[in-house]
C-alpha cells in the first residue's frame, strides 16, 4: 500500500510539473518518455486502478482511463482471462460509486473505456455488458449515467474506428439492432413520464384573442382533430433535473436515428412524444418568462427548454434523412410531415402581440438552423413521395414556406431558404420534363406560388423595399468565393429569379418584356404586382432624366443634385438599377436556341433599350462628373454603366443568332444595332476611365469581336478608331488587363472566319496583311530589343527592358491561346504576324537566362507557343528552339533556378519541362532524336537535385515527362517485331536503351519513399497505366529486377500505414504485379519479406509464410475473399462484397490440423444489398491489408509475441489461431 501511495504521489507530482507553464519542452518529452515506459508495464492497470480510486488530480484520472484505453484498444487479446475479468468488474463499479462526484470529462472517458471493453468481449465474455446500461436507465437514481453510458455505446459499437475486422462491426451491429426495440421502448417511456408528470400540474391558461390556432390550415395539415388538440396542449414547465434527462434521451435519440433503420420499432408514440418536446423551440412563452422573473437560474432554464426543441428536431432530421423510405412507414412520415409544418404554422402565424420576424428572432438561432434543415430535407429527399398524397396540402405548405423565408431574421438563414426553393424549381423543372403531356396541369397548380417567389425575391434585392437589410451587407470584403456578402446575396437571389423565369409560360415573357421596354399597361396574365419589369423602367427614367441636372462648372461637369434626401433617393434608384440590370442579362439563355424566333421581338426591344442606356452612359460621361456625395454617387453611376454593358455582353449570344439571321435577310436594323454598340464602347477605352468600367467594355467588345463576328465590324469607324488607338506609339497604354482584352479583341475580329461565308468570301489575303501590321505595331519595342543581345553597348536599364518583355508577351500570349483552337488558316496567319517577334524571343533567351522572371515569362510564351502553333512554326526552326533549351539548361543553371531562385526558378523549370512534355508527345519521327537529350537532362541533371528535397516542386512535372516519354516512345525501349507480336509469348521484344529505362524505374521506385502523398498517387497511376497500355510488369528486364523491389516497396508502405488513404490503389498495383509471377511471389518474395520484417521472431514468421502458400493461381481463383480479411481498413466502398456463392471455397485454405479461424477471422454472412462483385485487384487488396494486419498485430501483446499465455475459455489469439 506504502508503495502505490508512493507511486500515485510521483505520478501526481509529474502530471503538476508536466502541465506547469514554467517545464521546458525538453523535460516535458523526458516525463512523456516516462509515461509511455510505464504504460506500456504488464500489470500497470492495476496502480492505474488503484490511482483512479485514490486521487483527486484529474490530470492523474485522465491519464490512468488513457492506459486502460490503450491497454483495451491494442493489447487486449494478450491480457489473461483473470485480469480481464477483474477489470470488468472493477471499473463499472468505479463509475457507480463515483459518477456523481466526477468531472463530468472523467466520467465520459470511463463510460468510453467500460463501452470499449464491452466493444471488445460483449458478449462472449462480458454477457451483462448492455443489460447493465438498461437496469441503470430503468433505475431512477443512475437515469442519466445509463442513458450517457447508451449515448457511448451507440457512437462506439453502431460506428466503430477502423481498428475492428469487418465481421465484428457487423456482429456488433446485429446485437444493437436486437436491443433496438427494447431500448426505444425505454426511451420513450422516460420522454413520456416527464411530459405526463410536468402537464399534469401546468396551469391552463385563460382563453386570449390569438389562442385560436387551429384554423383552416391546421386543419388541412393535421387531418385528425385529436392531433390537433394534443399539440395544442400547453408546454409544460420542467425542471432542471427533468430537463437534462429529457435532454439526454433526446440525444440517444438522435444518434440511434442515425443508424438504426427506418421500422416498426419507431412507434407513432414515439414520434408524438419527440414532436412535443420540439415545440419547446417556439415556445416563446416560456422564454420571456425565465427572462422576465430575472434571476440567472431562470435564464439558464430558458436556454434549456430551447435547447429540447433543438434536440428535438435533431431527432426528426434524422429520420429526414434516410431516402429509403419502407412503404409501411411511410404513414409515420406523413404524419411527422404534419406534425412538423403544424410547427412551421406557429412559428409564422402573425397575431396583433407578434409579427412573424419578430418570433424569429425571439427564437434560438439553433433551433432556427435545424427547423431550415427539416425543410431542405422534405423538399430534397421527401417532396416527390408527399406530394402525390391527397392529405398533404402542397400549396399551402409553400404558402407556410414563403412566410419563413421572407421574415428570416438573418442573412444567413435568408440563404439557406433560397437554397430550399431552389430545390423545389429543379425538383418542378424534372418534373415536367419528364411528363410534358402534364406540363400545363402542374404549371397551373404553382404559378400563383412561383409569381409570389418572382416578385418577392425581387423586391428584395432592391433598396425601393428593403433598404434597411440591404445596407447591411457587406461590400467589400471578399469570402473564400471571391465574392462579397452583397454580390452573394445578389447572385443567390438572380438564380431563383431565372429559374422561376424558366418555369414560366411562353406569354409571360412577351408581357413581362414588353412592359419593360415600353412601359405599356397592357393586359398580363400575371396580377399588377407582378409586373417588376415597371420597376427597372421607372429606374431607367431617372438614369436617363439625369442629363438635365448636368451643369457645367469650372473644373468640368457637376451633377446639380444636392439636397440630402435627394440623393438618398438617387442612391437607391442607382443601385436598384444597377442589380434590375443584372436581372435582365441573366434572363438572355431564354431567348435562344429553339425559342429564338418566338421571343425575337422581347429580346430585340430588350437589347436596343440595352444599347440605348450604355450609349448614353458614355455620351454624357457620367463617369466623370462631380457630385455632391462622390464617395457615393459617383461609384452608383459608374457601376450602373458597367452593368449595364455586363448586361449587354449576356446577349451576345443572342446577337450572334441574329447576326446568322440577319445575313440572310441583309437587314440593316442589325448593323445599326452593332454599330450604336460600338459607339456606346469605343469612348470607354481610355486610361482616364475607371477600371471597373474600363474592363466591362473590353469584354464585351472582345464577346462582338468572338461570338457576333459580324463581317461589318472591322468597317466601323469606332472600331478603326480602337485599331488606331492601340497601334499608336504614342498613345499611352491601358492597363495590363484592359490591354490584353483589346489585343485579343482586335486580333480575332481579323483571324477568325466569319459565320455563314464560304472560304473564297473571307478576304484572308487582306486580313492578313491587317493583322501582321497589328502585331507589328504591339511588339515594336520589343522587336527593337533584338540588337541589344547582340550589342551590349546599346542596353536600355534592365528595369525597362523587362517591362517591355512583359507588355508585350503578355499580349501575344493571349492571342496565340486564343487562336489555338481555331482552323489552320486562322492559325497560319497568325504565325506568319508572329513569326519575327517569335525569333526575337529565342534570340533574347539566352541574355536573361539568369533572370528568372524574364525566362518564366518567356518560356510560357514558348509553351503556348508549342500547344497552339507547333505545325505552322515546322520542324526545322522547333529543333531550334528545343536544342536552344537543352543547351542552356545545364546542369549549373538548373541547380541555380531550383535551389536558389524560390518558387520563380522552380516554375521556370517546370514550364520547359511542360514543353519537353509537348515534344515528346508528338507522334512520327521528327524529334525522336531528341529523346537521348531529353532523358539525358532528366536523370542526369534535373532528378539529382530534386530527388532528396521534401518539397514537391518540380517533381510532378518530371515525373510527368517521364511518363509521356515511355509511354509515347514505347518502341524507343522495346523494338516489338511483327513476328513477336503475332506469335506472343515465343520470342521476348528486343530491349534497347537498356540503361536509360532502369534509371527511369528507379526513380518511380525512390518517389515511392517519399511522403507527398500527391506523388506518390500520379506515379502510382503511371505506372498502372503503362502496365495497362505497355504490358510494363509483363516485360522481361522488370519481370526479373525491378518486380519485387516495387512489391517490397509497397507492402512496407502499408505496413507503416504512412499512406493509408492510397491503400485501396496500392493492394491493385501488387496484386497486378505478383500476378506476373505467382509461384515466384509466394515461394521467393514471401519469406523475404517477412524476414525482413522487425518485431517477429522467427516461428511467427514461419507460420505466416507456412500458411499464405496457395493451392491454385490467384489469376484462376474466383472465390471472393469476406470483409473480414480487409481487418485493418474494413470493407472497400469501391468494392463491396458480393453475396457468399462459394461456400466451400476459401482464399487461404487451412492446413491440415489448424484449426479453423475465430468468429472474428471468419466469413461474415454477406449483407443481401452488396451485390457488386469485387475485382482480383480488390480480393487482393484484401490479403495485402491482412498480411499487414497479422505483421502489424505482432506488437499488440504478450499473447501474440507468447501464443502460451492466452488463457482457455478466450478467444483464440490470432497467431494461436494459425498454429
Amino acid at each position: 500500500m506504502a508503495s502505490e501511495e508512493a507511486s500515485l504521489r510521483a505520478l501526481e507530482n509529474l502530471m503538476t510539473e508536466f502541465f506547469h507553464d514554467c517545464t521546458t519542452n525538453e523535460r516535458k518529452r523526458e516525463i512523456e518518455e516516462l509515461l509511455d515506459n510505464f504504460a506500456q508495464q504488464i500489470g500497470a492497470w492495476r496502480l492505474c486502478l488503484y490511482f483512479l480510486s485514490s486521487t483527486g488530480n484529474d490530470y492523474v484520472m485522465m491519464y490512468s482511463l488513457t492506459v486502460f484505453e490503450n491497454l483495451i484498444n491494442k493489447m487486449w487479446l494478450g491480457v489473461p482471462s483473470q485480469d480481464k475479468m477483474e477489470i470488468r468488474s472493477c471499473l463499472p463499479k468505479l463509475l457507480l460509486a463515483h459518477h456523481k462526484t466526477l468531472p463530468y470529462f472523467i466520467r465520459n472517458k470511463l463510460c468510453k473505456v467500460i463501452v470499449d471493453i464491452g466493444r471488445q468481449d460483449w458478449p462472449m465474455f462480458y454477457h451483462d455488458f448492455f443489460t447493465n446500461i438498461l437496469q441503470l436507465i430503468q433505475s431512477p437514481v443512475t437515469t442519466p449515467l445509463g442513458l450517457i453510458m447508451l449515448k457511448t455505446t451507440s457512437e462506439e459499437l453502431a460506428c466503430p474506428r477502423e481498428d475492428l475486422s469487418v465481421a465484428r462491426k457487423e456482429e456488433l451491429r446485429k446485437l444493437l439492432l436486437d436491443q433496438v426495440q427494447a431500448v426505444l421502448g425505454l426511451l420513450t417511456g422516460i420522454l413520456e413520464t416527464v411530459w405526463d408528470k410536468h402537464s399534469v400540474t401546468a396551469a391552463t391558461p385563460p382563453p386570449s384573442p390569438t389562442s385560436g390556432e387551429s384554423g383552416d390550415l391546421l386543419s388541412n395539415l393535421l387531418q385528425s382533430p385529436s392531433s390537433a388538440k394534443l399539440l395544442n396542449q400547453p408546454i409544460p414547465i420542467l425542471d432542471a433535473e427533468s430537463e437534462y434527462i429529457c435532454s439526454l434521451a433526446l440525444e440517444c435519440l438522435a444518434h440511434l436515428f442515425s443508424w438504426i433503420p427506418l421500422s416498426a420499432s419507431i412507434t407513432p408514440s414515439l414520434l408524438t412524444t419527440i414532436f412535443h418536446f420540439a415545440r419547446f423551440g417556439c415556445d416563446i412563452r416560456a422564454r420571456k418568462m425565465a427572462s422576465v422573473n430575472g434571476s440567472s437560474q431562470n435564464c439558464v432554464l430558458g436556454q434549456e427548454r430551447g435547447r429540447l426543441g433543438v434536440l428535438a428536431m435533431s431527432c426528426i432530421n434524422e429520420l429526414m434523412s434516410k431516402n429509403c423510405v419502407p412503404m409501411e412507414f411511410e404513414e409515420y412520415l406523413l404524419r411527422m410531415f404534419q406534425q412538423t409544418f403544424y410547427l412551421l404554422q406557429k412559428i409564422t402565424k402573425d397575431n396583433n402581440a407578434h409579427t412573424v420576424k419578430s418570433r424569429l428572432e425571439e427564437l434560438d438561432e439553433s433551433y432556427i438552423e435545424k427547423f431550415t434543415d427539416f425543410l431542405r430535407l422534405f423538399v430534397s429527399v421527401h417532396l416527390r413521395r408527399i406530394e402525390s398524397y391527397s392529405q398533404f396540402p402542397v400549396v399551402e405548405f409553400l404558402t407556410l414556406l414563403f412566410k419563413y423565408t421572407f421574415h428570416q431574421p438573418t442573412h444567413e438563414g435568408y440563404f439557406s431558404c433560397l437554397d430550399i426553393w431552389t430545390l423545389f424549381l429543379d425538383y418542378l423543372t424534372s418534373k415536367i420534363k419528364s411528363r410534358l403531356g402534364d406540363k400545363e396541369a402542374v404549371l397551373n397548380r404553382y404559378e400563383d406560388a412561383l409569381v409570389l417567389l418572382l416578385t418577392e425575391v425581387l423586391n428584395r434585392i432592391q433598396f425601393r423595399y428593403n433598404q434597411a437589410q440591404l445596407e447591411e451587407l457587406d461590400d467589400e470584403t471578399l469570402d473564400d468565393d471571391q465574392q462579397t456578402e452583397w454580390q452573394r446575396y445578389l447572385r443567390q437571389s438572380l438564380e431563383v429569379v431565372a429559374k422561376v423565369m424558366e418555369l414560366l409560360p411562353t406569354h409571360a415573357f412577351s408581357t413581362l418584356v414588353t412592359r419593360l421596354l415600353e412601359g405599356n399597361e397592357e393586359t398580363s396574365v400575371f396580377p399588377a404586382h407582378v409586373a417588376w419589369f415597371p420597376v427597372l423602367q421607372d429606374n431607367l427614367e431617372v438614369y436617363l432624366g439625369l442629363q438635365q441636372f448636368i451643369v457645367t462648372s469650372g473644373s468640368g461637369h457637376r451633377l446639380n443634385i444636392t439636397a440630402e434626401n435627394d440623393c438618398r433617393r438617387l442612391h437607391c434608384s442607382l443601385r436598384d438599377l444597377s442589380s434590375l440590370l443584372q436581372a435582365v442579362g441573366r434572363l438572355a439563355e431564354y431567348f435562344i436556341g429553339d425559342v429564338f424566333a418566338a421571343r425575337f421581338s422581347d429580346a430585340l426591344t430588350v437589347v436596343e433599350r440595352l444599347v440605348k442606356v450604355t450609349l448614353y452612359g458614355s455620351q454624357i460621361k457620367l463617369y466623370n462628373i462631380e457630385t455632391a456625395v462622390p464617395s457615393v454617387l459617383k461609384p452608383d453611376l459608374i457601376d450602373v454603366h458597367a452593368q449595364s454593358l455586363a448586361a449587354l455582353q449576356a446577349y451576345s449570344h443572342w446577337l450572334a443568332q441574329y447576326c446568322s439571321e440577319a445575313h440572310r435577310q441583309n437587314t440593316q436594323q442589325f448593323v445599326t444595332l452593332i454599330s450604336t454598340t460600338m459607339d456606346a464602347v469605343t469612348p470607354l477605352i481610355s486610361t482616364k476611365v475607371q477600371d471597373k468600367l474600363l474592363l466591362s467594355a473590353c469584354h464585351l467588345l472582345v464577346s462582338l469581336a468572338t461570338t457576333v463576328r459580324p463581317v461589318f465590324l472591322i468597317s466601323i469607324p469606332a472600331v478603326q478608331k480602337v485599331f488606331n488607338r492601340i497601334t499608336d506609339a504614342s498613345a499611352q497604354r491601358l492597363v495590363d488587363k484592359a490591354q490584353v482584352l483589346v489585343c485579343r479583341a482586335l486580333s480575332n475580329i481579323l483571324l477568325l472566319p466569319w459565320p455563314n461565308l464560304p472560304e473564297n468570301e473571307q478576304q484572308w489575303p487582306v486580313r492578313s496583311i491587317n493583322h501582321a501590321n497589328l502585331i507589328s505595331a504591339l511588339s515594336r519595342d520589343y522587336r527593337n530589343l533584338k540588337p541589344n543581345a547582340v550589342a551590349p553597348q546599346r542596353k536600355m536599364p534592365l528595369d525597362d527592358t523587362k517591362v517591355i518583355i512583359h507588355q508585350t508577351l503578355s499580349v501575344l500570349e493571349d492571342i496565340v491561346e486564343n487562336i489555338s483552337g481555331e482552323s489552320t488558316k486562322s492559325r497560319q496567319i497568325c504565325y506568319q504576324s508572329l513569326q519575327e517577334s517569335v525569333q526575337v524571343s529565342l534570340a533574347l533567351f539566352p541574355a536573361f537566362i539568369h533572370q528568372s522572371d524574364v525566362t518564366d515569362e518567356m518560356l510560357s510564351f514558348f509553351l503556348t507557343l508549342f500547344r497552339g502553333l507547333r505545325v505552322q512554326m515546322g520542324v526545322p526552326f522547333t529543333e531550334q528552339i528545343i536544342q536552344t533549351f537543352l543547351n542552356m539548361f545545364t546542369r549549373e543553371q538548373l541547380a541555380e533556378s531550383i535551389l536558389h531562385e524560390g518558387s520563380t526558378g522552380c516554375r521556370v523549370v517546370e514550364k520547359f519541362l511542360k514543353i519537353l512534355q509537348v515534344v515528346v508527345q508528338e507522334p512520327g519521327q521528327v524529334f525522336k532524336p531528341f529523346l537521348p537529350s531529353i532523358i539525358a537532362l532528366c536523370m542526369e541533371q534535373v532528378y539529382p537535385i530534386i530527388a532528396e528535397r521534401p518539397s514537391p516542386d518540380v517533381k510532378a512535372e518530371l515525373f510527368e515527362l517521364l511518363f509521356r516519354t515511355l509511354h509515347h516512345n514505347w518502341r524507343y525501349f522495346f523494338k516489338s517485331t511483327v513476328l513477336a507480336s503475332v506469335q506472343r509469348g515465343i520470342a521476348e521484344e528486343q530491349m534497347e536503351n537498356e540503361p536509360q529505362f532502369s534509371a527511369i524505374m528507379q526513380a518511380f521506385g525512390q518517389s515511392f519513399l517519399q511522403p507527398d502523398i500527391h506523388l506518390f498517387k500520379q506515379n502510382l497511376f503511371y505506372l498502372e497505366t503503362l502496365n495497362t497500355k505497355q504490358k510494363l510488369y509483363h516485360k522481361k528486364i522488370f519481370r526479373t529486377t525491378m518486380l519485387f523491389q516495387f512489391v517490397n516497396v509497397l507492402l512496407q508502405v502499408l505496413v507503416h500505414k504512412s499512406h493509408d488513404l492510397l491503400q485501396e490503389e496500392i493492394g491493385i498495383a501488387i496484386y497486378n504485379m505478383a500476378s506476373v509471377d505467382f509461384d515466384g511471389f509466394f515461394a521467393a518474395f514471401l519469406p523475404e519479406f517477412l524476414t525482413s520484417c522487425d518485431g517477429v521472431d522467427a516461428n511467427q514468421k514461419n507460420v505466416l509464410g507456412r500458411n499464405f502458400k496457395m493451392d491454385r493461381p490467384l489469376g484462376l481463383c474466383t472465390c471472393l475473399l469476406g470483409p473480414s480479411w480487409n481487418s485493418s481498413r474494413g470493407t472497400s466502398p469501391f468494392h463491396p462484397s458480393p453475396p457468399d456463392t462459394r461456400q466451400n471455397e476459401t482464399f487461404l485454405p487451412h492446413p491440415r490440423g489448424v484449426p479453423a479461424l475465430p468468429p472474428a477471422l471468419e466469413q461474415p454472412a454477406r449483407s443481401p444489398t452488396s451485390m457488386c462483385r469485387p475485382t482480383q485487384g480488390s480480393c487482393w487488396s484484401k490479403l495485402c491489408s491482412f498480411l499487414v494486419y497479422l505483421i502489424c498485430d505482432m506488437h499488440h501483446g504478450p499473447a501474440l509475441v507468447h501464443p502460451e499465455r492466452a488463457q482457455a475459455g478466450q478467444r483464440p489469439a490470432l497467431l494461436q489461431t494459425l498454429q
